[in-house]
């Protein structure tokens, strides 16, 4: 029996974009950046895909890469987090409605100001969770360039403005040496394995959107949650993930010019402030009913990726349990009801001339 293997220039393609990816993620970590890897890579990779290079990855190491990434986002769940959790009920609530209304009223924004149609609008009105978003946008055949052009536009804009926001109002502090992660025991690690792809194939078989990801993440958490581990996948491994993501995100660009990206900013920017708005008003709510620092409480809602947001707790010198309990909670929420949101919504629309 003859072996079979990948065409030379697939092989080229995806040592490029891998190449690109990680000069891209290892600069902007260099610059110390929020969320600098996997933005980074993103942002190398999509400029890269515009000046016309073939760029692209390979279905088996996009899923590997989705399992990966969904193990390490698993591996933030804790006892300890589950507790702190339960100990901020109202806050967390309240994060729950400002999500809602955030993704509703972008979703209007960008179905009333630019027409889009209401599942695109929904996909990229939800904040946070960016490549469980573009994954669900690609299984749907949503618009995901405007989905990754509001999203991406969102997460840089809150990564450079919130440390400038709390610097200007005095309310920031220079972060403590960060400590070293826990990395799980080869045994565990081999669990994990197991529990996340066992995970994944279980989702994928009732269909479950973005399946790979979600799946790995569920059985991740469950055994980190349950204090049967407490160590997550090495940082090299954890990094490399978070580049591949990046670079996967940035791919979706290959075919489509920069004139087509230049044409939704205006969406990127319109829906942004409207998130912005809705987020402010949840958060002078909180202020007043809730002894809270509100420092904390700009980052913990502000409605940017879980990674970035955690990044600038630690570099701000912002409670990172309150934050990480919150985004947290935003990331579940967004897990379990975008998809169902999605699912009401997404029927054929009736013309207005009909």
């Amino acid at each position: 029996m003859r072996l079979t293997f990948p065409r030379r220039s697939i092989l080229l393609h995806t040592f490029e974009t891998l190449l690109i990816g990680v000069g891209g993620g290892l600069l902007f970590a260099w610059l110390r950046l929020p969320g600098g890897l996997i933005s980074g890579a993103m942002i190398a990779v999509a400029i890269a895909a515009f000046a016309g290079r073939p760029l692209g990855l390979p279905s088996h190491l996009t899923q590997t890469i989705l399992v990966l990434l969904g193990i390490s986002l698993g591996s933030l769940v804790s006892r300890q987090m589950l507790h702190d959790m339960s100990a901020y009920p109202l806050t967390i609530a309240l994060l729950a409605l400002a999500t809602l209304c955030a993704t509703l009223g972008s979703s209007f924004y960008l179905q009333r100001f630019h027409a889009w149609d209401r599942t695109s609008a929904l996909l990229a009105g939800s904040p946070g969770a960016l490549s469980q978003i573009i994954m669900l946008a690609t299984e749907r055949d949503a618009d995901v360039a405007g989905i990754a052009v509001v999203q991406t536009m969102r997460v840089i804009i809150l990564t450079a403005g919130l440390p400038l926001l709390l610097a200007l109002g005095g309310l920031g502090a220079p972060a403590p040496a960060a400590t070293q992660p826990v990395v799980a025991a080869p045994l565990e690690l081999a669990a994990m394995g197991a529990a996340a792809v066992a995970g994944a194939l279980l989702l994928r078989a009732i269909r479950f959107p973005a399946s790979w990801m979600f799946g790995a993440m569920l059985g991740s958490a469950l055994l980190h949650g349950s204090g049967l581990i407490e160590g997550g996948l090495p940082p090299a491994v954890r990094g490399a993930a978070l580049i591949g993501i990046g670079a996967l995100i940035g791919t979706r660009f290959a075919k489509i010019s920069p004139r087509t990206v230049l044409r939704y900013i205006g969406a990127a920017l319109g829906s942004f402030a409207v998130a912005i708005v809705i987020s402010a008003l949840f958060v002078a709510a909180v202020v007043v009913v809730a002894d809270v620092r509100f420092s904390d409480l700009v980052v913990a809602f502000a409605p940017g990726a879980m990674d970035a947001m955690l990044a600038l707790a630690l570099t701000l010198h912002i409670d990172p349990v309150f934050v990480g309990a919150h985004h947290l909670a935003r990331f579940v929420f967004v897990s379990i009801a975008t998809p169902g949101i999605v699912h009401l919504f997404d029927r054929p629309q009736v013309d207005a001339d009909d």
